[in-house]
């Protein structure tokens, strides 16, 4: 039996994303191994609103921004957000 190792990956909605997801946060499990951009792949299908807003996304593991091609592990945090808003 071949079984992948799976990691858990939070995933954050921050400000008006959050009305787009339906949801503040969420739980993702994918195959180790597996990039941002692979997650955000997903977190778009299932979210298609997000899609609408992707390329004024800015998204982050932990504290610092990532490009898609960022290893993501087990217990990461992954933040998307849109950009900061002055006034």
């Amino acid at each position: 039996m071949n079984q992948e190792a799976v990691v858990r990956v939070e995933v954050r909605y921050w400000s008006w994303f959050k009305d787009l997801a339906g949801v503040d946060h969420e739980t993702f499990d994918i195959v180790a191994g597996n990039d941002l951009g692979t997650l955000l792949r997903r977190v778009r299908e299932k979210h298609p609103k997000l899609e609408e807003v992707r390329r004024s996304t800015l998204v982050a593991v932990g504290v610092e921004y990532q490009p898609e091609n960022h290893l993501l592990g087990d217990g990461d945090e992954v933040s998307l957000f849109p950009p900061v808003q002055g006034g």
